[in-house]
């Protein structure tokens, strides 16, 4: 029975040339269109986001006591 239904449900079996998009292609293009604004634009504020914690968590670690930018020991110079 199931194939019975499937077989009518099916192609004509007449070949129509194509003369410009069907509907459906230009859906798909549509929506992958902004499927990839939408990818994009998470991204963007992903990173956003993180490189403003991690330049919030490196001014903390310069603000706490004890921690010195490496370099800026106080010491004798090297130039003598």
């Amino acid at each position: 029975m199931l194939t019975i239904l499937s077989v009518q449900s099916g192609h004509s079996g007449v070949v129509h040339p194509r003369t410009s998009p069907e509907m459906s292609d230009i859906a798909l293009f549509g929506f992958a269109a902004i499927g990839v604004w939408l990818v994009r634009r998470a991204l963007r504020k992903r990173f956003i986001e993180s490189r403003r914690r991690k330049t919030a968590r490196d001014a903390a670690f310069r603000e706490a006591p004890g921690h010195e930018a490496p370099g800026s020991e106080a010491g004798p110079s090297k130039k003598d």
